[in-house]
This record gives C-alpha cells, structure tokens and sequence, in this order.
C-alpha cells in the first residue's frame, strides 16, 4: 500500500524510515518532509494543514493509510474532514478525530478527562484573564513551586515552573493579560507541583484495544543539567531504568486502560497514538499530560527499538483491529541527541551549511533541515536528531556522541548529558 505521513520533523523523518521496512509498504510520501525524509520516501509540497491539497494528493496517489505525525492537523479536525468526504472515507488514518486531540488541545479538558475517570494526575484549577485577582489569590494558597500551563497548543514552551508565589503571579499576568502565548493561554492551568522524575509512555489504540509501545526519558530544558528555558526536547532515552515491569503495571492498570476505557465511554473515535507523559512520584505513576500523536524526540528514540512490522500494527489501528496483536522490542538501548541551531529557542539564524553528514556512524534523523543544490542547510531551531544504539545506555550514548562530534554547521549547540542521569539511576 501508498502511505502518506503528514510532517515535516524528526518525528516524522523516524516514522518514513520505519514504515519503509515494512513489506506491506509499496510506497512512502512525506508531507511537506525534510531534507532527510527525501532519502527515505518521497516528499510532496503541501503544508500539514491543507486539508483539501492532502485530500487531493491521496486520491490522486491510491494512498490507503494516512499516518498524521503533529499535533496541529488533528486539533484542526483532518479525521473529521476526511470522513465527512464519501470520496475519502476508505482511506485509512493514524489520529483521533478533533474531539479527541482535545486531549492535547486543551489542557483544562485534558484534566477534567482525567478526573472523569479516575486517572491519577495533580490537583489543577483553570482561570482566564477576566478571573485575574481570583487567579491571584490562589497562587497566595499555593505551595511553591507551582506550575503554571497554557490551556492550548504552544509548541511545548507553554508550561512554566515558578519557584515562589510572586514569580507565578508575574508569569500569570504575562500568559493571561500581555498574552506570551496568544491565543493558547486564553486559559491557564495552575497546577500542583509533583516531585518525581518523568517517563513518557505511548500507547496505540484503536479506541477498544492497545499496545504499549517503549517507554522514553526526555530533556526538555535547552542547557546541560536540566537549567534554561524549555524547548521542544533536546534528547530522549528508551528504555528507562526506573520504568521496570513493577512500575510499568501500575502505568497500564490505573492509567492506560482507564484512558482507554473512558475514551469508548464517551465515544470519542480514537486511533492513533496517545503519549502519556507521566510523572514517578514515590513509585506511583501520575498523568502530567496527554499528547494525541507520538512525541519528538521520543519517537526517534522509540522507533529503533521496534522489532515489529509498524505497518502491519498501524493498519489493524486504523481499522478497528488491534485485539490479540502484540508488539516485539529490541533489547537495545537508543539514545536521541538534538542538535541545535545557536540561539534555540529564542531567535536563531537559518542556512547554513551543515558538514559531516557523510560520517555519521549512527542513525541520523533530519528536523529543521532543507537541501539547497549538492548541500543540506539549517531550516529550523531543531535540525538533526542523532540516535546512537548500544547494548547498555552508556554505550548508546558513546555511539550517539560520537556521530554528534562528527557534525558541524555555524552555531551548532546540543546538550552534553542526555542519559547521564539514568547511567547511576538508584531511585
């Protein structure tokens, strides 16, 4: 079968050359695509969100599925314009329908979800600007730190830990009044803090049934040591050390079947991927939250560990025929590195040249990137995602920096320590 993947990132790049591998794929496109993602399927221009170009790209190229990689398309509605179509319903799709990308969408549905259905994640309350000085007033009973997150889509910058109660109550005033996020802090969450360490956890479902794909550590903060501002992830681990079977169990008794549950209850037409982002608390799995695709750079990270046909598993998905499969993992250990370019993720230069492509040992994911004549150029704030695989994490990320010391471009920075957290993990 033709298969379409609709991004243009490093996500997107590990999906093609996953679902390359497959016997059941004929053909792989890219919509828009990368400079990388051109090496391993075949890019075609049309923006995530021209549904009416996607439509007519499919029917034109006998695509039959259709696997949705960002967020911005599914909380648009792409599922729903394509089964409203007679002519687009036979074409099979990874990615809920607009009602559930809310769970991504929206974190005061998200929560309220949550709390549905008894899935265990921290105490929250929503505010908007016209709430202001009841807003106010609540962070003075708040116990700092406190976490402060923009209700919509903010390209995963809009969630702020402050460390004192005047801090968040300036960082309010920022999201709600001056408006630092637009139109996705419409609404603000202040959210209790929970101590732990984090875990991201992905499930595909077809609204009745799940896999659980591997689990990944990511990094969001751009500096060494976890310190700076958040960006979209600077590196991910899978697996996780503390993320044993024990723990593992608890994720899937209290939060991945009751998702799933509370999904078909409210009949929400899900399928595709949910990543739960969770926090281990004490030994205790809590949902920070949800995202309605894979995440980047996790899948970069996931994908390589996949032994399974990802074709074979994405189909069932799309067709309401995922009971009794199973999923092979790869024993290995795979570490993502994001390299970056200078000034990410505040302002940055794009354009330039980047060299040593041709040495790299290890698995090399493309994001920000574009080709330009014989030359592949910076594009993005996020432009290459290096995975390195080895039999321990050590080795991974040996393999991993390796590579990154190989690749150079003007201003390119990536963080030193992704991993080095777990390799002395003692809980």
């Amino acid at each position: 079968m033709n298969i379409l993947v609709i991004g243009n990132g490093g996500r997107e790049h590990a999906l093609a050359w996953k679902i390359r591998e497959s016997p059941l794929c004929q053909k792989v496109y890219v919509a828009p695509g990368n400079a990388g993602t051109a090496i391993v399927a075949e890019n075609v221009p049309i923006d995530v969100n021209d549904f009416e170009g996607l439509a007519k790209f499919c029917l034109e190229s006998s695509i039959g599925l259709v696997v949705v990689g960002p967020e911005g398309p599914l909380v648009n509605g792409i599922r729903d314009f394509f089964e409203n179509d007679p002519a687009l319903r036979h074409v099979l799709m990874i990615g809920p329908n607009k009602l559930g990308a809310q769970l991504e969408g929206s974190k005061d549905y998200s929560k309220q979800f949550m709390l549905r259905h008894g899935i265990p994640t921290a105490k929250a309350r929503t505010f908007v600007a016209s709430d202001l000085t009841h807003a106010l007033d609540y962070i003075s009973s708040c116990k700092p730190p406190i976490v402060l997150k923009a209700d919509g889509l903010a390209g995963g910058k809009g969630v702020i830990i402050s460390i004192s109660q005047g801090e968040a109550k300036a960082v309010i005033k920022e999201m709600l009044v001056n408006k630092k996020f637009g139109a996705a802090g419409s609404k603000v969450l202040i959210e209790e803090f929970l101590n732990g360490i984090e875990v991201s956890v992905f499930i595909l479902t077809d609204g009745k049934d799940y896999v659980i794909l591997p689990e990944a550590k990511d990094y969001k903060r751009i500096g060494d040591g976890d310190v700076g501002p958040n960006t979209g992830g600077m590196g991910a681990v899978s697996p996780v050390i503390f993320a044993d079977a024990a723990f593992m169990n608890k994720i899937e008794e209290r939060i991945v079947k009751p998702t799933i549950v509370g999904l078909s209850k409210e009949r929400i037409n899900y399928k595709g991927f949910i990543f739960a982002g969770i926090m281990n608390v004490g030994g205790n799995p809590y949902v920070i939250e949800y995202n309605a695709r894979m995440g980047d750079p996790e899948t970069q990270a996931v994908m390589p560990r996949i032994k399974s046909d990802l074709v074979e598993l994405l189909v069932a998905t799309a067709k309401g025929e995922l009971r009794g499969k199973q999923i092979e993992i790869h024993e290995h250990f795979t570490v993502a590195v994001a390299l970056v370019s200078g000034g990410y993720p505040g302002e940055y230069e794009t354009g330039k040249i980047i060299h040593g492509l041709d040495k790299a040992q290890a698995t090399v994911f493309h994001a920000g990137t574009m080709k330009r004549s014989d030359h592949v150029l910076t594009h993005g704030g996020r432009v290459l995602s290096i995975s390195g695989k080895g039999r321990s994490l050590s080795e991974a990320r040996d393999h991993a920096y390796k590579t990154a010391a190989q690749i150079n471009w003007e201003g390119l920075y990536f963080r030193k320590d992704i991993g080095q957290d777990l390799l002395n993990y003692k809980g």
